[in-house]
């Protein structure tokens, strides 16, 4: 079976039963606890809260490495950028560049941050129907509606955008094929190695966003207006006890940041 990016997982499981409300405010009180962890130590004990519900959500390790693979690279430059460029404390001399104790903690911090919030996000939308998760977020714009917020409009952004990711990674692996044939290289990341991908990959995106607009036009779609639901969200005892955790978690690392003095 072949993995795809934020690719939905149907389960039984506590965290697929949550409402989708509440993993959004979750996702939100877990990012603010990462984002005010003052150290790499603290980040990755306050990310490290994320892994029991990876397991009690049923996801396994090789799905989880198959939606975090892509982004390897992308994480190990966020590193070692740190590590490179902060000064202080020299420990060690990688070739020319020293490594400080300074640009260890900052990459080690850096690091924590980042992961722990894609693997959120990887753990939200495998653990989601996209449905679901357009209707909570549409939920928790309401409010906004007052002030002129589309709150409609934004969740049909996020349906969409989460249903052609798949998509355009299908078609880009197609179109790369398709040049290769012909003798065009990717090798490099010099931009003219990447102009017969990208530009055919803008093309046939732009030609099915055109066709889906159409498609809705030609159905009358207009917004949430007079829209009736199949499902509709409560919340329930857990929903509130995930989100009691959640905050908990993001009040301690706040505390322990105000403590330290970072």
């Amino acid at each position: 079976m072949a993995f795809e990016l934020g690719q939905y997982v149907p389960g039984n499981s506590a965290i697929h039963r949550l409402d989708p409300r509440s993993k959004l405010l979750g996702l939100f009180l877990y990012g603010l606890a990462l984002l005010v962890a003052p150290t790499g130590e603290s980040a990755f004990l306050a990310g490290a809260v994320a892994l029991p519900a990876v397991l009690a959500a049923g996801l396994s390790p090789s799905f989880i490495w198959k939606q975090l693979r892509p982004l390897a690279f992308f994480l190990a430059l966020i590193f070692f950028l740190q590590l490179a460029t902060t000064p202080g404390t020299i420990l060690v001399y990688l070739g020319p560049v020293p490594v400080t104790r300074e640009g260890f903690n900052l990459g080690l911090l850096a690091l924590a941050r980042v992961f722990f919030l894609i693997l959120a996000a990887v753990l939200l939308t495998a653990t989601t129907d996209p449905l679901a998760l357009a209707d909570g977020l549409e939920r928790l714009l309401a409010p906004g509606q007052r002030i002129g917020l589309p709150s409609q409009e934004l969740a049909l952004m996020l349906t969409l955008a989460l249903r052609f990711v798949p998509t355009l990674l299908e078609e880009a692996e197609r179109i790369m094929r398709a040049q290769m044939a012909r003798g065009a290289s990717f090798r490099g990341l010099q931009v003219k190695n990447l102009l017969p991908l990208v530009i055919p990959l803008f093309v046939s995106a732009f030609r099915r966003a055109e066709d889906l607009a159409e498609a809705m036009e030609a159905r009358a779609y207009q917004g949430g207006k007079g829209r009736t639901r199949m499902r509709e969200l409560n919340f329930t005892a857990t929903d509130f006890l995930f989100l009691l955790l959640a905050g908990a978690l993001a009040a301690g690392t706040l505390f322990y940041r105000l403590k330290s003095g970072n």
